[in-house]
């Protein structure tokens, strides 16, 4: 396959994403949380950026665009709340296919609710997407700008792609995220298994990150809000509601 995904770590916890198109040598910067970083990993591997995908507008998202779009020229393809921190070359939403040369597309999903124009990038080819703060290992993002309502229909469209889709979130809070998880459904048994994969992996300082969602669908409870079982303890027999029970839960613990 000529599609490359380089991860990397930057900030504090976030992860960054470059992906190169072997065939074309387009390159293409998923978010810019750290310009400088971003720059440095594309030129060891000797590739330059052409274009910058924003999930959506918190700075540790969109906050490089500038830097990057002078030193290369990168076109910024984004959500229209991208305006609060740059220009926009290219503004998409929900529905949209865009291009990585003529080899590669992606379909662009609305994932709002941690803010209201946050969007995911699916490759379906690729079995891949990037999904910012909408969906995290064993969580979700914070609820900042959307409705419960809102979220729960945006993690809705995340889980009805196939099981085997890599999930390449932004941070890595897959350690805090297991604990609410466990406390959440202390007697799921695949979820205390992926939680003691994960506590190994962090253990040697080895990503979590993608996950794929068919491990994520047994075992995050936001993407488990319409089963009868968290119901019952959470609060309501609406999936929505229950979410909101769990965001507002997890907000605090």
């Amino acid at each position: 396959m000529s599609l490359i995904v380089q991860q990397f770590p930057c900030l504090s916890d976030n992860y960054g994403f470059l992906l190169h198109d072997k065939e074309s040598g387009e390159t293409i910067a998923i978010d810019t949380p750290d310009p400088v970083e971003y720059l440095k990993q594309a030129e060891r591997q000797g590739w330059k950026i052409t274009q910058i995908w924003n999930t959506h507008w918190h700075p540790d998202h969109a906050g490089g665009n500038k830097k990057i779009a002078a030193e290369t020229g990168a076109r910024i393809v984004a959500p229209k709340e991208v305006k609060r921190l740059s220009q926009i070359d290219l503004t998409v939403t929900h529905g949209d296919q865009i291009t990585l040369s003529k080899s590669h597309t992606a379909r662009v999903i609305d994932v709002s609710g941690h803010t209201n124009g946050h969007v995911a990038f699916y490759f379906k080819d690729a079995g891949m997407a990037f999904v910012g703060d909408s969906l995290f290992a064993l969580g979700c993002g914070r609820m900042f700008e959307g409705t419960a309502k809102q979220f729960w229909e945006s993690l809705l469209r995340i889980r009805e792609l196939p099981g085997e889709t890599l999930i390449y979130c932004a941070h890595e809070y897959s350690a805090a995220n297991a604990k609410f998880a466990l406390h959440v459904e202390p007697t799921n048994e695949k979820l205390r298994l992926y939680v003691g994969e994960i506590k190994k992996k962090r253990a040697r300082n080895v990503p979590t990150v993608p996950t794929t969602l068919s491990i994520e669908k047994e075992t995050n409870p936001f993407l488990r809000a319409d089963k009868p079982a968290i119901q019952a303890i959470w609060g309501s027999q609406l999936p929505d509601e229950t979410f909101a029970a769990l965001r507002a839960a997890k907000d605090n613990f």
